[in-house]
């Protein structure tokens, strides 16, 4: 449980950001079955602010081995990755750069609005429980996902090579300089969101993927990831997806965020977001092409 929580930390450092201790092996990483307790049972937090998922962790997928290496240095590939960053980084303080650092932010309730304006409706826990209880634990099954490359392969992210800004604290970039960036954690949880909402939401379908694949290039607008990071980062997000969708409390949660979602789009309440100044920031077009061959 150790690692699992230093993991967490780490991965979650817009969240919480606290010191990590010494390591165990990964076989102590197991997360609690939590796919028996029914939707309308408090779900436990496995750290402040973090709610347990729907997952085992033996259900997790194996990113390693889902997963190519990531690019090599001097490759064609990291020479992509290079570009798409340098090209990335000319985005800096613009509306696009202030949406990137708000899709930074994984605490709640600020993350549930991320798809407010793609859905046309709020996320909140007064109005649709069920859902913002479904994205807070799908959050850590995707983010965890990712965990087994992201140990093994220790990727070096974009600013400690160009040594320019990021849209996280200090503090944050600290602990990033320490947490593999490859694949990205966020992606994975952002696609996973956007694969989920878009099928509560079929008719706003588009809007919500397209709000997906922002969110996961924002990391890349952040200069906290590289390119190939985010493309496969939403590979595990769409494989962790396949696996919590087993999950009979997951389920339950869905079944119940679907008729609450249907209810707040009949009231026609309004986005928590300002839905104008996001399109403003999102008709930037952040680079996002099918990387080369390695």
């Amino acid at each position: 449980m150790e690692l699992t929580y230093r993991i967490l930390a780490v991965f979650l450092v817009g969240l919480t950001l606290s010191s990590c201790a010494t390591s165990p092996s990964p076989s102590e990483t197991a997360v609690p079955s939590e796919t028996a307790v029914p939707s309308e049972t408090a779900v436990p937090e496995i750290r402040p602010g973090i709610l347990q998922g729907y997952l085992e962790r033996k259900y997790y997928p194996d990113s390693l081995s889902l997963l190519p290496p990531p690019p090599a240095p001097g490759s064609a590939a990291q020479a992509f990755d290079d570009a798409v960053s340098a090209s990335s980084l000319e985005l800096y303080d613009t509306p696009r750069w202030r949406l990137a650092s708000a899709d930074n932010v994984l605490k709640f309730p600020e993350a549930a609005g991320t798809f407010s304006c793609a859905l046309n409706a709020p996320i909140t826990e007064t109005d649709t429980p069920s859902l913002y209880r479904l994205l807070r634990r799908s959050l850590t099954d995707a983010g965890l996902s990712t965990y087994a490359a992201k140990i093994h392969y220790q990727r070096k992210r974009p600013f400690t090579f160009n040594l320019q800004p990021t849209c996280v604290s200090a503090a944050e970039e600290a602990q990033l300089e320490n947490d593999g960036s490859y694949p990205s954690g966020h992606t994975a949880l952002g696609w996973t969101w956007a694969l989920i909402l878009a099928e509560l939401a079929p008719d706003r379908a588009d809007a919500v993927l397209a709000r997906g694949r922002a969110f996961g290039q924002s990391r890349v607008v952040c200069n906290v990831h590289w390119q190939s990071d985010v493309l496969e980062g939403r590979l595990i997000g769409s494989a962790a997806l396949s696996q919590i969708q087993t999950s009979a409390a997951f389920q339950a949660d869905f079944a119940a965020a679907g008729r609450e979602l249907e209810k707040v789009r009949a009231e026609k309440l309004p986005p928590t977001r300002d839905c104008a100044a996001e399109a403003r920031a999102l008709a930037v077009q952040v680079q996002d092409p099918v990387w080369p061959m390695r």
